[in-house]
């Protein structure tokens, strides 16, 4: 049992301390994204704001409907499913967590605000970002929506 609990322990202690924290630099990067990206977004050009998202098939968009793979795919998913102005409405997004997974991986906690004038929407989003060729690009996006 005490081998069982020291595994335990030094698991633990092994996973706390292998984040490691974000840079400032990393941090000024995928925050300037993540704002380009609101702001193409509340400009309409669906677009643009997909150039934050890695074009590759290995990208992944989950959501209430599962997994969605592929940069094309997801982009054709948003161009269908927010086909108008109204639909797409003004979005904001508020960062609440940044954690460095590696050097060339780090994770971001958000949540988000669409406000329409139709029903508005709300939710949060996890969004791993991957370091490629010096510049951060999201790999990864979890977004449920609260209503």
């Amino acid at each position: 049992m005490k081998r069982i609990l020291r595994s335990g322990i030094f698991f633990f202690t092994s996973f706390l301390f292998s984040q490691q924290f974000v840079s400032k630099k990393d941090s000024l990067e995928i925050v300037s994204v993540l704002f380009k990206q609101q702001s193409d977004w509340n400009r309409g050009d669906i677009d643009a704001f997909m150039e934050g998202y890695i074009k590759s098939n290995q990208l992944v968009f989950s959501g209430a409907s599962g997994p969605i793979y592929g940069w094309t795919v997801i982009r054709e998913r948003y161009k269908k499913s927010y086909s108008s102005r109204v639909i797409m409405g003004i979005l904001k997004f508020d960062i609440l967590n940044l954690i460095s997974l590696s050097s060339k991986v780090i994770q971001l906690h958000g949540k988000f605000q669409l406000t329409r004038e139709i029903e508005d929407a709300s939710g949060f989003f996890t969004l791993t970002w991957l370091k490629v060729e010096k510049k951060w690009m999201i790999i990864s996006d979890h977004t449920s929506s609260s209503k």
